[in-house]
């Protein structure tokens, strides 16, 4: 196919969403009045739907580890493991999977630790969760989480990117026991994913709130306490290190500042012009992440 052929493909597909995503816009905005619960289903399967850019199926693993499964609600929990040692784990984010995380390997090998990586459920390699394929929420990520600890080992540290920060931090907040969190370009605030999704497809007043309920009735409980603002103890408990970029697209970098506020006794790294996926494989940031997940205390922050 020429690229003239590839452009034009790509153009007719771009106007095709275009036009689906202004129907959809439209529909939510009509029916927000009469049919907001309803729309409201149909919200929530907006909201649980996993993006799908390419950088987050980038495959940095240095080499194929061990795979193996663990059950969890009846599905299957893919897992890679490197080497042998106490474990730390690595954690992708949403709609990520377990090779974006594989630039770290190597160091923590080198320092004499097994390796525990693991796709979330309907994400890479796991069978899908119970929203089906394609979908998922933060409390089958800090499910996952522990189911994979309860098979593999007590973490020695968990190294989290992005949404898999706060489910991180949601697992440890409800009784994992992990030795150190080492997050990197955590989303610190769910409701903020929540309303860009609702501005792009349009959710409106009423439906929103009957949205709001649903995903309270899902994660059991308000959507707030998936925000990490909310457990400034945990860093009280479990030594914390936090990674993120002024120029991160996806994360806002002002929430983390804010976050490292709320954590005053975790450590705070800002980088610059790495953004929110290119930090994972930074060799700076891979040396500074593995040595404060293998060595405690890092050298002081500027």
């Amino acid at each position: 196919m020429s690229t003239r052929d590839n452009r034009s493909k790509k153009s007719t597909t771009v106007r095709i969403q275009a036009a689906r995503l202004a129907v959809t816009r439209r529909i939510f905005l009509l029916g927000d009045r009469v049919a907001p619960g309803p729309l409201s289903r149909w919200a929530l399967d907006l909201w649980c739907t996993l993006p799908g850019n390419a950088g987050r199926r980038r495959d940095e693993r240095p080499k194929p580890g061990q795979r193996s499964a663990v059950i969890m609600n009846g599905r299957a929990i893919a897992v890679e493991t490197w080497g042998t040692g106490s474990p730390i784990y690595l954690m992708h984010g949403w709609g990520g999977w377990r090779g974006q995380l594989g630039a770290f390997v190597g160091p923590l090998l080198e320092a004499g630790h097994r390796v525990v990586a693991f796709d979330a459920p309907s994400h890479g390699d796991s069978d899908p969760g119970l929203m089906g394929k394609g979908r998922g929420n933060g409390l089958e990520f800090a499910q996952a989480l522990t189911a994979v600890a309860a098979v593999h080992g007590r973490p020695e540290a968990v190294i989290a990117h992005s949404f898999g920060c706060a489910t991180a931090a949601v697992a440890i907040r409800d009784g994992l026991d992990v030795g150190r969190l080492l997050m990197i370009a955590p989303n610190v605030q769910q409701s903020g994913y929540l309303e860009l999704v609702g501005t792009i497809f349009g959710f409106g007043p009423r439906t929103t709130a009957r949205l709001n309920a649903r995903i309270e009735q899902l994660v059991g409980g308000p959507l707030a306490e998936f925000d990490l603002r909310t457990m400034p103890d945990l860093a009280d408990r479990v030594p914390t290190m936090i990674i993120h970029d002024q120029r991160d697209k996806e994360a806002p970098y002002a929430d983390a500042v804010d976050l490292a506020v709320a954590w005053p006794n975790a450590e705070f790294v800002s980088t610059d012009g790495l953004g929110h996926q290119r930090i994972l494989r930074d060799a700076d940031v891979i040396k500074r992440a593995a040595d404060f997940a293998t060595a405690g205390a890092s050298e002081p922050i500027r």
